[in-house]
């Protein structure tokens, strides 16, 4: 029997603000606030919101799936290999496959 769940960050509601922030990692600006993300064959122009060495945080309407690899490219950082780790309100969270520096 297949779940009703998604799995686009709407299974679990937050009705409160993040109190604390457990990421240890430092989100860096990058020279562009655009990137180019290509998703099932397609490029997509998509707003980048946060970047840090191991993934980032990009504006985009459509919704892939949890685990899908998607390629992105930073204009000061090139092309990198990003695994989908969350989706939710139009927003995408991508783990790098190898650390950037």
């Amino acid at each position: 029997m297949a779940s009703s769940y998604l799995l686009d960050g709407s299974m679990i509601p937050r009705t409160e603000k993040r109190s604390i922030d457990e990421r240890t990692e430092v989100r860096y600006p990058s020279l562009s606030n655009t990137a180019v993300l290509e998703f099932r064959g397609r490029k997509h122009v998509v707003r980048l919101v946060n970047v840090s060495g191991s993934g980032a945080m990009v504006v985009f309407p459509h919704v892939p799936n949890i685990g899908e690899r998607l390629l992105l490219q930073v204009l000061d950082r090139g092309p990198v290999w990003a695994q989908v780790r969350w989706v939710r309100d139009g927003r995408i969270g991508l783990s790098f496959a190898a650390q950037a520096e």
